[in-house]
């Protein structure tokens, strides 16, 4: 990430190395996707590759941006990690039994390859293995972007998802230390001193306070982790990964999260801009990445065979292998360093640029489309389940409660506390955070584990028969998406759905709901208090 702290060319600045143009156009290939009903996401892929072919943008400062994307990242992962989860079977038994299967097959297919297209040579077996492990990985950066996209991040198939890439970047940790040919500094064990740092960082965390001086502590973390841990020649994002993993569970760590996730996402604009810098594919890379995307069709059959193996529930293997359905940034690294040894053409470099620019535009429909998939085949999926499930796949029991509070944050929990004064106690709220599940319960509520998007939840757990849903979830999406749930389902209570926004409350009270916007109606309420407290 060196281009980004370079000093401007005389006489010139930042903005014209990056070239607004290449901004505008990253914009307007971004606002097409999402007019055409994608994320914006491949948009910036066509992007890049359209501004390396018109000759726009200086790579080193994208590729700088694109780092600290990764940087925040994988330091916002870390806030949100549990390595009780990581040592969860269904976690590394999946990852590692995917491995094993995926690497042969990848492996034979650039192989095959190889031989038939002379543009594509390899030099032995070993490069050929080394391109397979990589293409063995998903993208962390896909998978966090549709988890947040849909509110997902504190769902139980995410969680198990980002601890599979969590152990896939691990593994690629090990692979650059090896392929480097030396070892990281001696001293780097100290490295694990870092723990001994949590009082301070969160006693500094408490000093901030709130805002942007919060905002920058973050920023300070996750890249002093990463300068500290490429200092030690060890991989500069497993250093922002470590920063966040130590401020994990603390009192401001989820305030920090919610700040630097609109700047991660700035930032990670760079990381797909770049991949198009590759270089411009030709007739034989477009044969070979297209071989590598119908090979990449099997990785959501074999997640859901690995993980209802592993006793989890159809509904989660499918949308934890869905989110896996792509391949990694990681790639792209293996094949620089393989092509700077010797032991690749360039060729694979913009191949594997191309294939995993494909990939993400097979991922991108598919999770669009993830939660209507299941509702539609749920008969048949939920046939392949094993009997026997883990104890957090077990549906909550919602007892005798009328009403029921989807989503206990502080709007839901304020909700629950003024309903319960004027309607007693046969009230219910579900949240999927466990964290703040087991607060909730020690501070007396009733309050069960759920996943409100949940189809199984709707429909078995006897949450549509409830007289009133009042839905409270992390954005418009999440929120729309438990409307349409409630729909299809058949629900005939009433359904009352927090908004932000006049479009978003526009659009579900045309579907049927009340809806509360929390900053239009805010000043009522707070006078409504103010006028209740001088009465008293």
């Amino acid at each position: 990430m060196h281009g980004i702290w370079r000093a401007p060319p005389q006489g010139g600045s930042y903005y014209r190395n990056v070239d607004a143009v290449v901004v505008l156009l990253a914009f307007a290939a971004g606002l097409g996707c999402r007019r055409l009903g994608y994320p914006p996401l491949p948009g910036y892929l066509l992007a890049g590759f359209a501004a390396h072919g018109l000759g726009l943008g200086d790579l080193a400062v994208i590729q700088g941006v694109a780092d600290l994307g990764l940087f925040l990242l994988l330091f916002t992962i870390g806030l949100k990690l549990d390595f009780r989860e990581l040592a969860a079977p269904a976690v590394w038994g999946v990852a590692g039994t995917h491995i094993l299967i995926a690497v042969p097959l990848t492996a034979l297919v650039i192989l095959v390859a190889a031989l038939l297209l002379p543009a594509m040579a390899i030099e032995g077996w070993a490069a050929a293995w080394t391109l397979a492990l990589a293409l063995s990985f998903s993208s962390t950066v896909l998978a966090v972007k549709v988890f947040d996209d849909r509110g997902e991040m504190d769902s139980y198939h995410a969680r198990i998802a980002i601890g599979i890439l969590v152990i896939q970047d691990l593994i690629a940790v090990v692979y650059l230390v090896a392929a480097s040919g030396g070892l990281p500094q001696p001293w780097a064990l100290a490295l694990l001193g870092l723990v001994a740092l949590r009082p301070a960082l969160v006693w500094l965390s408490r000093l901030a306070q709130h805002g942007e001086l919060l905002l920058l502590f973050g920023f300070a973390l996750a890249l002093g982790g990463a300068a500290l841990f490429e200092a030690a020649d060890l991989k500069g994002g497993l250093g922002a990964l470590a920063l966040g993993l130590i401020l994990a569970n603390t009192p401001r760590a989820r305030e920090l999260y919610k700040g630097m996730a609109g700047l991660k996402d700035l930032f990670l604009i760079g990381f797909f801009l770049q991949i198009g810098y590759y270089g411009l594919p030709t007739g034989a890379m477009w044969l070979v990445a297209g071989a590598l995307c119908l090979l990449i069709g099997l990785r959501p059959l074999i997640y859901f065979g690995l993980f209802t193996a592993f006793k989890l529930r159809a509904r989660t293997a499918l949308l934890g292998g869905a989110s896996l359905f792509s391949y990694s940034e990681f790639g792209l690294i293996v094949a620089s360093v393989a092509v700077g040894a010797g032991l690749l053409t360039p060729e694979w470099l913009t191949t594997i640029a191309l294939a995993v620019t494909m990939s993400f535009f097979l991922a991108t429909p598919l999770n669009t489309r993830i939660h209507w998939l299941y509702s539609r085949y749920e008969g048949l999926l939920r046939r392949l389940e094993r009997r026997a499930r883990l104890p957090a796949e077990r549906l909550a029991d919602l007892g005798d409660a009328e009403i029921v509070i989807l989503g206990m944050g502080r709007v839901g929990q304020g909700a629950f506390d003024a309903l319960r004064e004027e309607l007693g106690e046969r009230i219910v709220g579900v949240e999927e955070n466990r964290e703040r599940l087991a607060r909730h319960l020690a501070a007396g509520y009733n309050c069960v584990h759920g996943d409100a998007t949940d189809y199984d939840f709707w429909a078995h757990s006897g949450l549509k028969q409830r007289r009133l849903v009042l839905v409270s979830l992390a954005n418009h999406q999440e929120n729309r998406t438990v409307v349409e749930l409630a729909g299809e389902l058949g629900y005939q209570g009433q359904l009352a759905v927090v908004s932000r926004f006049p479009d978003e409350r526009a659009e579900l009270e045309a579907l049927g709901c009340i809806s509360f916007n929390l900053y239009g109606e805010a000043g009522r309420g707070f006078a409504e208090h103010v006028l209740a407290a001088i009465k008293k």
